[in-house]
């Protein structure tokens, strides 16, 4: 799975922030359930139009980012 084939930014929408394939979801938002306890199980249940590709893109798009701001401050 390459979470570029879900991600999407586009400057119009959220202000530019990643979305879960062009909906109104953000991958923060998706990070924000989980990091609240919510079950992979939960975040489906509550939004049905996703899909667990969806949720492992968001951490995949939070890892590759953080991997590289790690690159940029020369860690």
């Amino acid at each position: 799975m390459n979470y570029r084939d879900i991600i999407t930014i586009e400057p119009g929408k959220r202000r530019g922030k990643p979305c879960i394939r062009g909906m109104r979801n953000t991958v923060y938002d998706i990070l924000d359930y989980l990091a609240s306890g919510m079950t992979y199980a939960g975040v489906l249940s509550d939004f049905p139009y996703l899909t667990e590709e969806d949720i492992l893109a968001s951490l995949a798009y939070a890892a590759d980012r953080e991997k590289q701001q790690m690159l940029i401050a020369g860690l």
